[in-house]
């Protein structure tokens, strides 16, 4: 092991091979000395943010690094932010149940209704109606990894049909791919996005997917806000429903259409980051750590250093 690293929790600085060698940083102000020795850096995890990003800023001053280690399963908004030579990892598993639980809660949220009778009982009005179930719906998971697998878990004991997408086709596993999406899109009642955003799942579900849909279907996007094109979103006009915890753009400006959009139901990016999430993220920092301090593979690489 060489040089410094610099992580987010001081449990992993205590129980790192060498706590001499470990320094922490929270977030928001730079520490003001020692970024030219951190070969080794964590980038602290926190709800997303808008205009400039300290903790993602301070990377282009630390010329010895060797190593960055994001807790979050998404990625692609620090690689251009990395010279070729640094090794990027990722939080992959890190967010599965936090993020699986969410998105139950939000198809359960969206098909009992909640928010109608959260704003009843906010009115004093008693009004009961018919609903939707969860059970007997066929579920539609495109971008079936980790994170969708957690997802199905959760929803089959629900009585549920899940249909899994993923970028390519897996037949082995029952896994359709994303080519055969247009085919599959009217025969279900509730599609989860859980994809990544990259240039090819970017504006993925528009205009013409929606319009695939059957009337009161719903939408459900936890990956990446525009993976889903809010303009075509809007001018389903409730047709179609959607319940968001990632949107574009994000966060939602105060006076954006997407507040008061019939049948849309959004939270504010909070899937992963459950209380579940951080003795896991923990655990795996200290488990990283000791693989660094010892020259081991590290775990989770999404780009090797060239």
């Amino acid at each position: 092991m060489g040089g410094r690293a610099l992580v987010q929790w001081e449990q992993n600085r205590v129980n790192a091979p060498d706590p001499r060698s470990v320094d922490l940083y929270t977030g928001g102000a730079a520490p003001e000395s020692g970024l030219d020795e951190v070969t080794f850096y964590q980038v602290p995890y926190a709800p997303s943010t808008q205009g400039v990003d300290e903790r993602l800023d301070i990377i282009g001053r630390m010329p010895a690094l060797e190593v960055v280690q994001l807790v979050s399963a998404g990625y692609e908004h620090v690689l251009d932010l990395l010279p070729d030579h640094v090794t990027l990892c990722n939080g992959r598993g890190l967010h599965d149940a936090s993020t699986a639980e969410h998105v139950l809660a939000l198809i359960l949220a969206a098909q009992r209704d909640l928010p109608r009778w959260a704003l009843d009982q906010h009115d004093h009005r008693w009004s009961p109606v018919p609903l939707r179930s969860l059970a007997d719906s066929r579920v539609m998971i495109v971008g079936y990894g980790s994170i969708g697998a957690a997802v199905e878990s959760r929803l089959l004991p629900f009585e549920t049909e899940v249909v899994r997408v993923a970028s390519r086709a897996r037949p082995d596993e029952d896994v359709h791919g994303v080519d055969e999406l247009h085919s599959l899109l009217p025969e279900v009642d509730v599609v989860v996005l859980v994809t990544p955003l990259t240039e090819s799942t970017r504006g993925l579900f528009g205009a013409r997917e929606f319009a695939l849909l059957r009337d009161d279907a719903l939408v459900v996007n936890v990956g990446r806000g525009p993976v889903l094109d809010t303009a075509a979103l809007l001018a389903e006009n409730g047709r179609v429903r959607a319940a968001l915890d990632v949107t574009d753009p994000e966060p939602v400006p105060v006076d954006h259409p997407l507040w008061e959009a019939p049948g849309v139901f959004l939270t504010p990016h909070v899937a992963g980051g459950s209380a579940a999430f951080y003795p896991r993220a923990r655990a795996f920092m200290d488990q990283q750590l000791a693989r660094w301090a010892a020259g081991e593979p590290l775990a989770n690489v999404v780009r090797p250093g060239r």
